[in-house]
């Protein structure tokens, strides 16, 4: 297939910019992502700006409603054999550990209408239940006994994905009003890393299928009546294009 010197990909976005809360769209367009998500669509979710925060942020929101899940990232559209190696990067932060999970990574799920729990995974005690054919990323359950903690979760690939939370426990707590950096990167053989503040965590061989076609998710999920917010500095994404197509 013709080429050209266009041969990566990359999405940028520094949250200058606003998804308001009360847009009743769905799958609306924020810089190069989509926002979405189940009950993206109700008037009180979004991604506003955080007023007053110096670099510019934004404040993933969710409704008020159980398993309710808002997102920005992408359509699938990523395969690690062709696109590879895929790198994921995010600065984030929480307002509170409480009551919400958070999944950032690939899955093969459409983000239109996503929730977390219902199509991605959940956690219960340090039982993980994997529900996407294909997930990559990590993960953060106030329904997990380490409740606060950042764990590295896969599925689909050639290794089994691990469903005890406590063997893929990055030992790295999220602490609230608190900024990390979190980081992952696949190779074109399926081989995954998990960096949190520059620091390598886990490496697995086979985490991820090398065929299976994947989307981004930067999301946050109520876990009852209460909003639930994901605070994100920047959201970075960048891989190599596929000419074979």
């Amino acid at each position: 297939m013709a080429q050209s010197d266009r041969g990566r990909i990359e999405l940028f976005y520094d949250f200058f910019g606003e998804d308001n809360i009360a847009n009743t769209a769905e799958s609306r367009v924020l810089g190069p992502f989509v926002v979405g998500g189940q009950g993206n669509a109700e008037t009180d979710a979004g991604v506003p700006t955080i007023a007053g925060m110096v670099s510019g942020a934004g404040r993933i929101t969710t409704t008020n409603e159980d398993n309710h899940t808002t997102l920005v990232g992408t359509n699938t559209a990523f395969s690690a054999s062709l696109n590879g190696p895929i790198v994921l990067e995010a600065r984030v932060q929480l307002d509170n550990i409480d009551t919400k999970e958070v999944f950032f990574g690939l899955s093969d799920i459409d983000p239109d209408t996503l929730s977390i729990e219902t199509d991605v995974m959940t956690g219960a005690t340090t039982t993980l239940t994997l529900t996407a054919s294909d997930l990559c990323g990590f993960f953060l359950s106030a329904e997990l006994t380490d409740d606060e903690d950042w764990h590295m979760v896969y599925n689909g690939g050639s290794t089994t994905g691990e469903t005890t939370s406590t063997s893929v426990d990055a030992d790295d707590d999220a602490v609230a009003a608190e900024w990390q950096v979190l980081r992952l990167e696949i190779d074109t053989n399926g081989t995954a890393r998990w960096y949190i503040d520059g620091v390598l965590k886990q490496t697995k061989t086979g985490a991820v299928s090398t065929t299976t076609v994947m989307g981004v998710c930067l999301g946050v999920e109520a876990k009852g009546n209460a909003i639930e917010n994901l605070d994100v500095d920047y959201l970075l994404v960048t891989a190599n294009r596929d000419w074979t197509v």
